[in-house]
């Protein structure tokens, strides 16, 4: 076209981010984002507030689209969709549905506000680490073991006073099947979900404050994570989904990763929900309000014993921890 005497306007030349420092730990990846010290402020307010009333919205809408197309009566059917205390399987699937939507909204904020792009929620490597998901299952298990030896100890100390197996088997019906089905399916979902905004985007976006450092990470998401399962529930109960959410941001940090978390939260909520079924029933699990400090040798058996093998775990698989510094660097823009 330069022979017609017209040029081309000059492309701009796309501004790169400097590349950060090596060794970057899970709970600094934002500062390899976006700047600004508002933006860890604004979408932790997001995640704790608005976020999960959309989510809710955005759940309920297959239930509704459902229940219209078959004829149902629409709002009886939700007011016992949303009825916890006299919970159905199409109401556990309904929250699981939601708590599982945490996963996009998650990577959409970090995407979205700070910039980095999926795989840098996920882990260090800027991907899912499958391969250590399924080696931290199998740790998760072995503690589960410990976990019963103490809970055999502690009942013998103290009868009656925690968890056990005992009382009659409940009888497998029709809606045992429902259950088992939408456990099956959705209540890995829903783990990862608590585990991506909990341990994932918050523990980032309270690690980027200037002057946090790893402890303020995992405590203030963990404390979040404890308020997030209700007010009414005891101060034990309280305590011991703290101590949960302190145990899996610790993990966060010492695997680099997600993975550690999903794979202690997914086989946690397969025991409790397991054990619902069998033994109990699914409101008491959904609403805990009792509970007793009798309880707390027994989880935090399972805790402590699952973060030293999913630790060693990492390790024996080469797992990063850190990043590798010029892996952060900022894509070129596309023209």
């Amino acid at each position: 076209m330069s022979g017609y005497g017209w040029e081309p306007p000059a492309l701009p030349v796309p501004r790169r981010r400097p590349p950060v420092p090596d060794g970057l730990p899970y709970h600094r990846l934002h500062v390899a984002g976006r700047p600004g010290f508002w933006r860890p402020v604004v979408g932790s307010l997001l995640m704790l507030g608005t976020l999960f009333v959309l989510v809710g919205i955005a759940a309920i809408i297959p239930f509704t689209v459902w229940y219209v197309v078959t004829g149902a009566d629409v709002q009886a059917s939700l007011t016992t969709l949303l009825d916890t205390e006299h919970p159905t399987p199409a109401g556990l699937a309904y929250i699981n549905l939601a708590l599982a939507l945490l996963i996009p909204a998650s990577i959409g904020i970090n995407w979205l506000l700070h910039g980095l792009t999926p795989g840098w929620l996920a882990s260090v490597a800027r991907a899912f680490r499958w391969r250590l998901l399924v080696a931290c299952l199998a740790a998760a298990v072995v503690a589960l073991m410990a976990t019963l030896v103490v809970s055999g100890i502690v009942n013998a100390v103290a009868p009656g006073q925690s968890d056990d197996l005992g009382g009659h088997l409940n009888p497998f019906t029709a809606t045992t099947a429902w259950y088992l089905l939408v456990i099956l399916l959705l209540t890995p979902l829903q783990a990862a979900g608590e585990e991506y905004c909990f341990r994932g985007y918050l523990t980032q976006a309270f690690g980027a404050i200037p002057f946090a450092s790893r402890y303020f990470a995992v405590l203030v998401p963990a404390t979040f994570f404890g308020l997030a399962h209700g007010i009414g529930q005891s101060p034990p109960v309280f305590f011991d989904r703290f101590a949960f959410g302190v145990i899996a941001g610790v993990l966060v940090i010492r695997t680099g990763g997600l993975e550690a978390g999903i794979a202690m939260h997914v086989l946690n909520n397969f025991l409790a929900f397991g054990l619902a079924l069998a033994y109990g029933d699914m409101a008491s699990t959904l609403n805990p309000s009792g509970g007793t400090w009798w309880s707390l040798p027994v989880t935090l058996t399972q805790s402590l014993v699952y973060l030293v093998l999913a630790t060693w775990v990492c390790r024996r698989l080469g797992g990063w921890t850190t990043t590798g510094g010029r892996v952060l660097e900022a894509p070129s823009a596309r023209v």
